[in-house]
């Protein structure tokens, strides 16, 4: 992994990631909190996660676009939106208009922007890398997420108790403006395009956005990708509920402090299996799944039931844990099988199709923790996992997939047209 990171390309968009997951890890932290303080209500936060989450869903619609686009230009007008959008709750706070209301408004907004960037910074990755150096790449990408979740959401729950939200908001503007300023150096080889003679008007450019976007919705549902959504569907729900109540059940154990150490422990777990990636990918994808999911199951439970501040954290670390390694495998699958040119869209329509249960599932959330205790609904989460473990398991399709490695198109029954190459 370390021979990656002197690829200068490949270093400045890993750092450019890490700095833009500080500023992702330090908003959410800070969001749900003072959304959960403002409000009063454990609906209110279900309502913020579910705003939170929603733009997600739509994800499919923004993948044509992130094919046409030029991957540089995307990646820093993204960093500067959201700079720009976090500076306005601070400023509500000096000049007495901060309500619930406004971080409500403001939280799909600067959602709908990270849409763009993460499946560009997907996109940029298979440019830049072999394809032999794709599962290391992602894995190194994943420790980008989960490592720097694991340290700042431990961060922002002791900045919040000290300090305040506020002061969070402050930093999390600078950290996107200096993630901007990373990618900016970024040099991203494009695939060469036959110049078009005349400008396109309109309407063609709305009808090759339709065609795109139905290309990648045919090839993701005529395929075994759609039977991959199955179990993330009821996975995310689980995960939309879990994460929704999380701010109220940590409050019950321990307050803000143990908040930010309970999504420390989830960032944590899924960071360890993420650098475990590149060892398991030496196995066969389908049973190793199905295991893994199993794991998870069984030590989400336990976190739940036990409700124990010294033990509680470490089995919920231990729940992520095969979660962090299926995500790697699972992305490095992706962007061996599909075309680039079909990279974006493809990878949009999946993760729309499988995000959209989670928006929902925090909703319902925020509506049990009126009605039911948070450590009953805390622990009946373990049931998604153990429905995505039957599917793997049970699934002979999914069972026999073989190492990520060796698979291609046909592998997961991909049936794409020869069209001209895109970026």
């Amino acid at each position: 992994m370390l021979k990656l990171l002197k690829k200068d390309n490949f270093l400045l968009l890993f750092l450019g990631r890490i700095v833009a997951n500080i500023g992702d890890s330090l908003y959410y932290v800070a969001s749900m909190w003072l959304v959960h303080e403002l409000g009063g209500n454990p609906f209110y936060t279900g309502l913020a996660g579910f705003l939170i989450l929603l733009p997600g869903a739509f994800q499919f619609l923004t993948g044509p676009f992130v094919d046409k686009w030029r991957i540089k230009k995307v990646l820093i007008t993204t960093q500067w939106l959201q700079a720009v959008l976090i500076l306005i709750i601070p400023l509500a706070y000096v000049f007495n208009f901060l309500s619930v209301t406004l971080i409500l408004v403001l939280i799909p907004c600067v959602a709908c922007i990270q849409q763009f960037a993460y499946p560009t910074q997907t996109k940029a990755l298979p440019l830049i890398l072999k394809q032999s150096e794709l599962v290391k790449g992602n894995s190194l990408f994943s420790f980008a997420y989960q490592g720097v979740d694991t340290i700042f959401n431990a961060v922002s729950g002791i900045i919040v108790a000290l300090f305040g939200a506020i002061v969070i908001y402050l930093v999390n503007s600078a950290t996107f403006a200096i993630a901007m300023i990373l990618f900016s150096f970024v040099t991203i080889p494009q695939k060469t395009l036959k110049e078009q003679g005349k400008q396109s008007s309109l309407k063609q450019k709305f009808s090759s956005y339709k065609q795109d976007l139905t290309e990648g919705i045919l090839v993701v549902f005529h395929s075994l990708l759609w039977v991959f959504l199955t179990g993330p569907i009821v996975l995310n729900f689980a995960n939309g509920i879990l994460m929704a109540i999380l701010p109220v059940y940590a409050d019950e154990l321990g307050g803000v402090k143990m908040y930010g150490f309970l999504l420390t422990s989830v960032s944590a777990g899924a960071l360890i299996g993420a650098l475990s990636g590149s060892v398991l990918g030496k196995f066969r994808v389908g049973r190793l799944a199905g295991l893994c999911f199993v794991l998870g199951a069984v030590s989400l439970f336990l976190s739940g039931w036990l409700s124990l501040p010294a033990i509680t954290p470490l089995l919920l670390g231990i729940a992520w844990i095969p979660i962090g390694a299926v995500n790697v495998l699972f992305a490095a699958v992706h962007q061996s099988v599909i075309p680039n040119r079909l990279l974006g869209r493809l990878n949009s329509v999946m993760y729309s199709v499988s995000i959209i249960a989670m928006p929902i599932g925090s909703l319902a959330g925020g509506a049990l923790a009126t009605l039911i205790d948070s450590r009953i609904i805390f622990t009946s989460t373990s049931l998604g996992f153990i429905f995505i473990a039957l599917v793997w398991l049970v699934h002979p399709d999914l069972r026999r997939l073989p190492q990520a490695e060796q698979m291609d198109a046909s592998t997961l029954h991909l049936k794409i047209k020869e069209n001209q190459a895109t970026t």
